[in-house]
């Protein structure tokens, strides 16, 4: 390819760059945070409230049970004891 030839495709991709640009300027101007659009967009949904509430129950199931120990009665009576022998 001659010299002159890149540069005229050259010229030819900057000006339909700077044409595609402009399009797309005037189709999606910059309205700010995009968060700010759907914040509050299910307020008070009952079915968004429920796909959360099973989300949840989901998560929950796959934690791992705790194996907690009942206490003992004698525990208590126990810490008593101690409490009592500082004291005298």
């Amino acid at each position: 390819m001659a010299v002159q030839e890149i540069e005229l495709r050259v010229a030819a991709l900057e000006a339909e760059v700077a044409r595609l640009k402009e399009q797309l300027e005037k189709v999606a101007p910059s309205k700010g945070d995009w968060l700010d659009e759907i914040y509050g967009a299910f307020a008070n949904d009952p079915d968004f409230e429920e796909a959360m509430r099973l989300g949840r129950e989901y998560r929950e199931s796959l934690r791992p049970k705790a194996n907690r120990k009942p206490v003992r009665k004698t525990a208590k009576k126990a810490v008593r004891k101690s409490v009592k022998g500082r004291k005298g």
